[in-house]
This record gives structure tokens, sequence and C-alpha cells, in this order.
């Protein structure tokens, strides 16, 4: 069965989570792997090579932007549906595709929801207290690119295999 055909029919995987949730979940998961990989592969890269008082602002500028509806929904509102898909999984124990779900939607809640809270929030919350034009600030971009960057690798990981574990859970019959 195709993923499309999936999404259409609708009903539920094997292991009793709502097909289209995991499709969803999946994308979400998917769609958020690839906007951290855009910053560990070449945004972070490409601040690194500016002088650190514009790298500063310009995170600084990002860190702003990014809580906004679109990026905060795609972000948390994967995190529901995986929440949602794992409980179901959980619920069907055994079955088909119900360990590939349950991780799946675990590994994006650990992965890149905890990642976010515990390591990248507080790096930009740092951040966000240098002065661009500061003689600190070139201190303040070396303490924070490396570390949000190797962090923001990890939810790059999370993302993309949550979202190939949800995609192989959903299609286990």
């Amino acid at each position: 069965m195709t993923a499309l055909q999936m999404l259409t029919t609708g009903g539920t995987t094997a292991a009793g989570a709502s097909r289209p949730l995991v499709i969803a979940a999946a994308v979400g998961a998917g769609l958020n792997g690839g906007v951290f990989f855009a910053f560990s592969s070449f945004v972070m890269p490409a601040l690194d090579r500016l002088p650190a008082s514009q790298a500063v602002a310009a995170m600084q500028s990002v860190n702003v932007t990014a809580v906004r509806a679109p990026f905060m929904t795609a972000l948390f509102g994967t995190a529901l549906l995986g929440g949602v898909v794992a409980f179901q999984a959980a619920r069907h124990r055994g079955s088909a595709g119900s360990t590939l779900l349950l991780v799946g939607g675990a590994v994006y809640l650990i992965g890149v929801v905890g990642v976010t809270i515990a390591a990248n929030v507080p790096l930009n919350d740092t951040l966000a207290t240098v002065d661009p034009a500061s003689a600190g600030a070139a201190h303040a971009w070396s303490q924070f690119s490396g570390p949000w960057t190797g962090w923001n690798t990890v939810r790059t990981l999370a993302g993309l295999a949550s979202a190939a574990l949800l995609t192989v859970g959903a299609t286990r019959t």
C-alpha cells in the first residue's frame, strides 16, 4: 500500500494507530528534520564565516522569527501527533508495527522537542542577552555556535529517524 493510499483510505494501522495521524506525524517529523538539517549543514557554517557581530545579530533575528505560528505549529503539532500515535501504538503492543510507531513518536518527543527545550532554547536565551556590537560578541558566538549546532544535529537525526520509523511502522500489516 502506498503512502497516498494509506492517507486517502484512512482507517488504522495494524498497531491500532490512526493511519492519517501516523502519516501526518511522519511528514511533520521529516519537515522539522529538514529544517534542522538546513541549519546544521549550511546556515550555521555560513554564519560562522561572518564577523561575530553579524552572526550574533542574524541568529538573534532568526530566533525571534522562529517563535511564530508556522514553525511552532510544525514543531509542537508534530509532537502532539507523535504523542497520540505513540499512545495508540502502546495500547496495541505486540501487533505489527506497534514498536516502530511507539519508538518513532518517542524519538521525536525526546530527540526533537526534549533537546529543543533542554539545550537549544537555553543557548538561544543566552545569546539573546548579547549586544552584537559589544567586545564580548566574538566570545559569546564562539561559546554558542558549536554547542548549538551539535544539539541541532541531534534534532536533525531524531526528526529524520522519527519520520522513517513512523513511515515503516505505518506500512506493517
